[in-house]
């Protein structure tokens, strides 16, 4: 377990820094050499223990935390392997591809499990805003990734290797796990919103591929639908909070319409509740 940040020493020579592009909030991320380097935040101290806790593990599909540079950047292990870069790659829509996600996300749900959510994990989670829907998932139970985007899986020889940027990461079930990964690799949300690579998806039948790969029980399959269209809810309202308060990457991605995707996923999700949910049980 990681209590203080240890430094890290530099190898001697130079040491250039290539900038590292595509996600949405941190900024000034970059690699140098075989490392990468993340300006140090509210979510650094919760990711070094995450870390800390999947390498002791044994979990292969995570960097490893190194220290902290002399200009305050967290320094992780650098992944090698295929990322998507936007606009997203063909293979995003792979079924095989999301299959695979599917299966490391297992990997690192039960890896994680064994800490549990700690008190240190629940610190200092903001409270939710006026008007913001209250959470039906039920109380945590490990400290899910919930960013498992395509920008956010490394994968090697066509297979999901890695998960990276651990920032969102706090007490959740396995369904708000789920539920993320259903996002982003099947395609719940209305067509007009999807990416190219997913635009010709069939959502309800991906979805039920990705819970089989993952093995999901009968129970928490039931609650899919509900705890999806709930989350799309709540999302709305943190979204905007996050954007008000927290400026940054979160006010460009509500300027730019986030919110309004949020509202039509939710329309679509309760149009087709039925049919998503049938498939995935």
């Amino acid at each position: 377990m990681i209590d203080e940040p240890i430094r890290y020493v530099e190898q001697p020579g130079v040491h250039p820094e290539t900038p590292l592009l595509g996600g949405d909030v941190t900024e000034g991320l970059v690699r140098v050499g075989d490392t990468v380097r993340r300006p140090v935040g509210g979510s650094s101290a919760l990711v070094r223990r995450v870390l800390g806790h999947l390498e002791s593990a044994g979990f292969a599909g995570a960097p490893h935390f190194l220290g902290v540079d002399g200009s305050n950047r967290d320094v992780l292990t650098y992944l090698e392997g295929e990322v998507a870069d936007r606009p997203w790659p063909e293979w995003v829509g792979d079924e095989a591809r999301g299959v695979s996600v599917a299966r490391l996300v297992r990997s690192y749900d039960d890896a994680i499990a064994d800490l549990g959510t700690p008190d240190w994990s629940r610190a200092a989670r903001p409270t939710d805003p006026p008007g913001c829907p209250p959470s039906i998932a039920g109380p945590g139970v490990l400290l899910a990734h919930l960013d498992i985007t395509p920008e956010n899986v490394v994968f090697r020889d066509g297979r999901a290797a890695a998960l990276i940027d651990f920032d969102l990461v706090r007490p959740a079930t396995r369904v708000e796990e789920l539920v993320n990964l259903l996002l982003w690799w099947s395609a719940w949300m209305p067509p007009e919103d999807r990416a190219a690579p997913l635009a010709e998806v069939d959502a309800a039948a991906r979805g039920a591929a990705l819970l089989d790969a993952y093995g999901l029980d009968a129970d928490d399959r039931a609650r899919i639908v509900e705890v999806a269209r709930n989350g799309a809810e709540r999302s709305w309202h943190l979204m905007r909070r996050n954007a008000a308060e927290w400026g940054g990457g979160w006010q460009r991605m509500w300027d730019e319409g986030v919110g309004d995707r949020i509202l039509r996923r939710q329309t679509w999700l309760a149009d087709n509740a039925r049919a998503l949910h049938d498939a995935i049980t």
